[in-house]
């Protein structure tokens, strides 16, 4: 079972090659090794939902290293990072808007049944399948605290 997610990774570098872009090249081999590292050298295939959860992965560290990188005052190396994110941005689902999040949060405290801060586990418990790589997991956990009335 091949993962269209990942042909496409591979499609991208072969023109980067071509083309002769070596940041890009080397960002995109770099995501090419974390997956390879994650699916098939860890004797899994490689689908599109493991592609997106080590894309958002990659997405996230990212994120972190350019706060960092800004708060040390190096913005050429932020930059970098950021470049890197908008590239990895292209193997990602489509992301869902807080509008879209906060509809399937009502949802889920319907089904639920939450009642309040203390239901958070159960609620995050039955979002998190809907919204994985689909969502930035702290932006889910806000809307849910803020529905919840916390």
């Amino acid at each position: 079972m091949g993962s269209p997610m990942l042909d496409t990774l591979l499609a991208d570098i072969k023109t980067a090659m071509k083309a002769q872009t070596p940041e890009t090249l080397t960002a995109l081999r770099m995501l090419n090794a974390q997956i390879k590292d994650a699916t098939v050298n860890a004797g899994k295939d490689p689908t599109d939902e493991a592609v997106a959860t080590i894309v958002a992965k990659a997405i996230k560290q990212r994120q972190d290293s350019v706060e960092q990188f800004k708060a040390a005052g190096r913005n050429d190396l932020a930059d970098k990072e950021q470049r890197e994110i908008e590239l990895f941005r292209a193997y990602q689902p489509r992301q869902l808007g807080a509008a879209e999040i906060e509809a399937l949060v009502r949802n889920v405290i319907a089904e639920t049944g939450a009642a309040g801060k203390k239901d958070l586990g159960k609620v995050m418990q039955a979002l998190m399948p809907q919204v994985k790589g689909k969502s930035d997991g702290k932006l889910v956990n806000q809307i849910v605290m803020a529905q919840l009335g916390g």
